[in-house]
């Protein structure tokens, strides 16, 4: 096995626990080592530090395996697979989970979401996806799934160097999966939907929605296929509403609505910044807004103009909000602090002339832990705030 060397000083980090090695890192690595092999990681003075694979193409160079000395064969991604699953089995319903999410389960680079009986994998490293076949006969045998889908067509994968690819790894199904959350049915297209179909990391707070919605009006901004609307119908609300630019998302909404016979929720196929603002001006009002935006930034250079986007959604759900109701906020934008998020909000609050109090704030599901040594593995900020 090839290695690699850090540059002196370097090493802290790693043996804090990081999984991740920079380029500007590293020092030498040996001139064998191809693109996605593992390779023995050392320190400057030589102490190893463990096994990582290598990927010169990426800023990400080295990504680390293991911190101790042992093979990397398909018995190891087997007994990561297998430690994965027996921790959504102690924490989560196994039914409809995150069963491996990347850095955290010690498998850099890889996502696998569980739906019913229907796995879908994402592989977005070099140097995991030379390994994608064997993890996916020890999903196979480990869940006793009925098949695997690959959906491999996120641009980060042409980073690492790697062709957008998509279809069956495993076994032949319909791609519309009906799965359960929270005692609600939900359609899910493993192969047109957005990222592996479904986003899952909300389902501890979605159902944390039932004391403040029942009875009440309720408008879902950012709905996707109606996941936190559907939540709300089903926990008592008087009437919702989920919004979507998305005509296909609002129609799997629709089907969602109607699978669970679901007669108290509406969806509308709008940009939420233009409903947000004609509703203000309406002067509409709501007893309980839920903001769930998708990231508005990937990068740590756009971060000031994603609060800035933030800061006017809230800003117009607080104003059409009576004294009394409540605000969902969301953030999902990884380079966007818990810290940043909840200084926007106070912003927001004085500029609408609100108090804010807080209910709860909340982060990712347990399926999608959280490497103290990693910040980049916590990235979901959830806020449950009482408006006056």
């Amino acid at each position: 096995m090839y290695r690699a060397y850090l540059k002196g000083g370097r090493e802290k980090r790693v043996e804090m626990g990081h999984p991740w090695v920079f380029r500007s890192d590293i020092d030498r690595v040996e001139a064998e080592a191809q693109p996605g092999d593992v390779v023995e990681l050392h320190a400057a003075k030589g102490k190893f530090l463990g096994k990582a694979y290598y990927n010169p193409a990426s800023m990400i160079t080295l990504r680390m395996l293991t911190r101790e000395d042992e093979e990397i064969n398909r018995d190891f991604f087997y007994k990561r697979v297998q430690t994965a699953y027996d921790f959504r089995k102690t924490f989560c319903d196994i039914n409809s989970c995150r069963l491996i999410y990347g850095e955290s389960d010690f498998l850099p680079g890889l996502i696998v979401d569980k739906f019913a009986d229907v796995c879908v994998m994402q592989s977005l490293a070099l140097g995991i996806d030379r390994w994608k076949n064997d993890i996916a006969d020890a999903i196979m045998d480990i869940t006793s799934c009925r098949g695997i889908y690959e959906r491999g067509d996120v641009p980060v994968r042409e980073l690492e160097g790697l062709p957008l690819e998509s279809g069956f790894l495993r076994g032949e199904f319909p791609t519309i999966v009906e799965m359960e959350e929270n005692g609600i049915k939900f359609l899910v297209d493993v192969a047109h939907g957005q990222k592996t179909g479904f986003f899952l990391d909300q389902k501890e707070n979605r159902a944390s929605l039932a004391p403040i919605v029942k009875g009440r009006t309720v408008l879902d901004c950012f709905t996707h296929t109606g996941s936190f609307a559907l939540h709300a119908a089903k926990f008592g609300a008087a009437q919702v509403t989920g919004v979507d630019i998305s005509e296909d998302a609002c129609n799997m909404a629709r089907r969602n609505a109607e699978i669970n016979g679901l007669t108290n929720v509406e969806f509308v196929a709008e940009n939420a910044f233009d409903l947000l603002r004609k509703c203000y001006d309406e002067h509409k009002q709501y007893d309980v807004i839920i903001l769930d935006p998708p990231a508005f930034t990937k990068t740590r250079s756009a971060i000031d103009s994603a609060l800035r986007g933030y800061k006017e959604i809230n800003l117009r759900a607080m104003k059409m909000l009576p004294k009394g109701g409540f605000l969902v906020s969301c953030s999902c934008s990884q380079h966007v602090s818990p810290a940043a998020f909840e200084e926007m909000l106070l912003a927001a609050a004085k500029d609408a002339h609100r108090q804010l109090r807080l209910v709860e704030k909340r982060t990712q599901g347990k399926d999608h832990p959280i490497l103290l040594a990693s910040p980049e593995t916590q990235y979901l900020k959830f806020f449950v705030m009482q408006v006056f």
